[in-house]
């Protein structure tokens, strides 16, 4: 596997012209890579020290508007800059564009320099720092699921988002033949990401017509991120030029199964899982009970992160493999937590919640602050649920819409000691606008329903 380039060899091929662009980049409140094309010279030159963007961009929504209530930027103190400065330790070639690297950006305030609160890298940072002031650190796994299509992104929004069709025709769940049919994108994706340094472990059709997933070795939180995030940006791209569509909506049409991003999550402690316990139930050691413990029980408190948008909560349906229940099980695939590889040094916690929409900095900071709140408070995990989850009655429920899940987000004392209240109120507002957004929207579906009728 290609290793990341350090700076000094990036000014050798600068150089030498193996590179004439860097993508100087940070991820925005959506997941979504922000930034800029450098020159590859001036980049080495100069602004490999640092460079500026507008304020706003950590204070927007997907299509990229200018939302009121926002403490950290608006129109009032004239959207200002903030300093990008760029982790030469992320600067990694990007095989699929032509003579072009890539580095990953931490965003700081202007005046002060100091980490922006808000945005998703500082957030996770900060909940990395926590946990290694308990001696711990934190080993994470994303699964990327999303759908490809027949057309192009161009092609699709020329006609309206309307009739559109999967690349395959039927259920592809593991399938090889109707894999290989697609290998002229899913091939490039593998091999371009682990030649970008991102550790590719393989990729598989999923449970739906034109789905797909790919998995990246488990790696520590803030790479494991900068992975997800690099990988769901690539695959765009890459599909692109394929003349396809790929979208990580969790749910685009209500009759196809939905697309997750499950996370999996354990602790180390001086290169040894903490987690296991051979002498325990399961393997897994008290540490691990507790960090379930807080992860579960304040599930219904960081939702929104990992369900961020409207049709976030589409995709908690029951039997579609998405789970409905805050629950956890032994290796059962209709709890929202699964425990895997019990028993094992191997030993870790899926959580099965969060859609293929989520920012994987803000999911994952979310978690490791309930685990940590687990840990310090001593929780005790409750006994695991058997059967089908589904029709558990007494389990609490995920949230089931996002404002819902944004009262949860607003009161939660356990992120706002966590985080600090400036940055749950950051994000609460952030939710809030994309429901008020959707309130104003007169759909199809209420047309087609009452237009005669009502």
């Amino acid at each position: 596997m290609a290793k990341n380039l350090t700076f000094d060899s990036l000014k050798k091929a600068v150089k030498e012209g193996t590179f004439d662009t860097v993508l100087a980049c940070f991820p925005d409140m959506q997941g979504r890579l922000m930034g800029k094309r450098f020159h590859a010279v001036n980049f080495i030159e100069v602004s490999f020290a640092e460079t500026h963007c507008c304020d706003y961009l950590l204070a927007t929504d997907l299509e990229m508007a200018t939302p009121d209530g926002y403490a950290s930027s608006s129109w009032q103190n004239g959207y200002g800059d903030y300093v990008m400065r760029p982790d030469l330790s992320t600067i990694r070639v990007v095989p699929w564009l032509e003579g072009t690297a890539m580095v990953l950006c931490d965003v700081l305030d202007h005046h002060s320099h100091e980490p922006v609160p808000h945005s998703p890298r500082a957030i996770l940072k900060k909940q990395i720092t926590r946990l290694s002031e308990l001696g711990f650190d934190a080993m994470m796994a994303t699964e990327l699921e999303f759908f490809l299509f027949e057309k192009s992104f161009d092609e699709i929004r020329k006609n309206q988002f309307r009739d559109i069709k999967p690349i395959s025709g039927y259920n592809e769940d593991y399938s090889v033949l109707q894999t290989t049919r697609e290998e002229n994108v899913m091939r490039p994706v593998r091999n371009h990401l682990y030649a970008a340094g991102i550790p590719i472990e393989n990729s598989k059709g999923e449970a739906e017509t034109g789905q797909e997933e790919l998995n990246i070795r488990y790696a520590e939180a803030l790479a494991c991120a900068d992975h997800h995030t690099i990988a769901k940006h690539a695959i765009k791209e890459i599909a692109w030029q394929k003349g396809h569509a790929a979208t990580f909506l969790p749910k685009w049409d209500h009759q196809k199964v939905g697309s997750s991003s499950h996370v999996h999550q354990s602790l180390w402690q001086k290169g040894e899982p903490a987690f296991y316990d051979p002498k325990a139930t399961l393997g897994m050691s008290a540490l691990m009970q507790s960090y379930m413990a807080g992860l579960i029980a304040y599930c219904p408190d960081y939702t929104v992160f990992l369900a961020p948008y409207i049709n976030s909560y589409k995709r908690f349906v029951k039997g579609t493999f998405a789970p409905t229940k805050t629950v956890w099980s032994i290796d059962n695939r209709t709890a929202g937590f699964r425990l895997c590889a019990e028993s094992t040094k191997n030993v870790r916690i899926e959580c099965r919640i969060g859609g293929s929409d989520l920012n994987p900095y803000l999911a994952q900071a979310a978690m490791l602050a309930a685990g940590i709140k687990g840990i310090t408070d001593k929780m005790e995990l409750p006994k695991p649920t058997k059967g089908d989850i589904y029709e558990e009655s007494q389990a609490m429920d995920i949230p089931q819409t996002l404002r819902s899940a944004t009262e949860k987000l607003r009161a939660s004392k356990m992120l706002r000691e966590a985080m600090g209240d400036d940055v749950i109120d950051h994000y609460t507002r952030a939710a809030e606008w994309e429901q008020e957004e959707f309130d104003k929207v007169v759909t199809d579906w209420e047309i087609a329903r009452g237009f005669e009728r009502a």
